[in-house]
């Protein structure tokens, strides 16, 4: 037990290769449905936003603002997806990760700013 290990187990066993299976696949079709939900949330903060009488300053810019970190996201999710189809991807840098983060929150925010009613 000197080393760490329970009598009689042995030395530990190297990783075997990996075999990736469908993870690979779950993970690309992950993407694609998140990717899908961002754009469904851009899509109705624009029609929410058609639909208004008289749309303030700050909605219009949360609605660019909208358009500007979808297309954020949809470059990084096609980054990976494609990095993906070359076999195992790099891991996912912390700084796209935080990239990722901001957007979703930010993309929550703008659809806060551009459903709130004028006046209130």
């Amino acid at each position: 037990m000197a080393d760490g290990h329970p009598p009689g187990a042995g030395a530990p066993r190297p990783a075997p290769d990996r075999d990736p299976g469908l993870q690979p696949e779950r993970t690309r079709l992950a993407w694609r449905r998140t990717t899908l939900s961002a754009t469904v949330v851009a899509v109705l903060a624009g029609r929410q936003l058609l639909h208004r009488d008289a749309p303030g300053p700050v909605q219009v810019v949360a609605a660019v603002l909208t358009g500007l970190l979808w297309a954020a996201f949809v470059a990084v999710s096609h980054h990976r997806m494609r990095a993906m189809a070359a076999g195992r991807p790099p891991a996912l840098p912390p700084r796209t990760a935080l990239l990722l983060v901001g957007c979703t929150l930010t993309l929550a925010l703008c659809g806060a700013v551009i459903l709130a009613r004028p006046g209130r």
